[in-house]
């Protein structure tokens, strides 16, 4: 697992560097024939490697309720993410998977509720759901590279 958790933080340093030089008004651009954003699939990125392993854990999530809320699966942006938040947001891009690395490592991970995704993969523990979300960073990863094509 840990091997994976690394890969999960190569990848998103690999997002950030690939978006580094965009500006905010870029991040937060919806191209025509697109549902959302590079700063929303950023965030989503964050919230659900947080509900896939630690709400489903029975854990606290360590991004806020209104983050969940805003860019959980099902949601759109709907609203201009600003470059002082985008920087929170990009600090914890990096610091989270670290964090998911130190408590996996600490065995905080005891339980897991079962989760069927939305392409009907079932999770039974916190283990499949870092290989999963692995899969989830790379399909957003895909998103991302066809919207900096449009903007």
């Amino acid at each position: 697992m840990q091997n994976q958790i690394d890969t999960l933080l190569i990848t998103r340093k690999f997002l950030l560097k690939i978006t580094e030089n965009l500006s905010i008004e870029q991040l937060n651009k919806i191209p025509e024939g697109f549902k959302n954003n590079i700063a929303w699939n950023l965030t989503h990125l964050l919230v659900t490697q947080q509900l896939l392993c630690y709400k489903l854990s029975g854990l606290k999530c360590l991004v806020s309720n209104e983050m969940i809320e805003n860019f959980q699966k099902g949601s759109a942006p709907n609203y201009m993410i600003s470059e002082a938040e985008f920087a929170t947001i990009k600090k914890q891009f990096l610091e989270l998977p670290l964090l998911l690395k130190e408590d996996y490592a600490k065995g905080v991970f005891k339980q897991y509720n079962q989760y069927t995704t939305s392409i009907n993969v079932t999770l039974n523990s916190v283990e499949d759901a870092i290989s999963f979300n692995l899969y989830h960073e790379g399909i957003h990863l895909g998103i991302i590279l066809q919207l900096m094509k449009f903007i």
